[in-house]
């Protein structure tokens, strides 16, 4: 009996916590699949195989960076299931960070860029840009120290440099 009452409050525990984070898992996912749907179910499958593992988890001190990286590995999963053209949805800029004083032509060339990148470098990019997470927790997100996280976001950032100056992202 006792068992039974602590594993409920173990489930009521994280129904609280994903209802907490629950739009910013939702914009995570959004931001790799740009379709309101296919993010619904990332998330959907990211709750339920973190519900899965939960009993295991022994601090709560990380669990919105460990949900996080559950969703980031969700999409990705996804896109490689799928691979398939994504598309943007008209309401895009709802989810995404404000962004200023870009053009419509600027935004698409910047998403064409992202789009270009493989799906464990765009993670840098939306967990930066788009969830606004500073260095440190990205490397708590990635489960990487952080110094690698700066390393690799510059070089993400120099390569999405090179798709948009040089003119790459017409051609794709």
């Amino acid at each position: 009996m006792i068992r039974l009452n602590h594993r409920k409050t173990k489930e009521e525990q994280f129904s609280e916590k994903i209802t907490e984070i629950q739009n910013k898992l939702y914009r995570l996912a959004y931001c790799y699949v740009k379709n309101e749907q296919e993010a619904l179910d990332i998330v959907s499958e990211a709750v339920y195989k973190g519900f899965i593992a939960y009993g295991k988890m022994e601090s709560m001190t990380y669990f919105d960076s460990w949900m996080s990286r559950i969703v980031i590995n969700t999409a990705i999963d996804h896109i490689r299931r799928n691979q398939r053209v994504t598309y943007m949805e008209d309401h895009v800029q709802e989810f995404v960070a404000p962004e200023r004083g870009a053009s419509l032509e600027e935004k698409m060339d910047l998403y064409d860029a992202l789009d270009r990148l493989i799906p464990e470098e765009r993670a840098y990019i939306i967990l930066k840009f788009f969830v606004n997470l500073p260095f440190r927790e990205m490397a708590e997100v990635l489960s990487i120290p952080e110094n690698t996280v700066k390393s690799k976001f510059y070089r993400i950032i120099k390569k999405l440099k090179f798709y948009l100056i040089e003119g790459e992202v017409e051609n794709v």
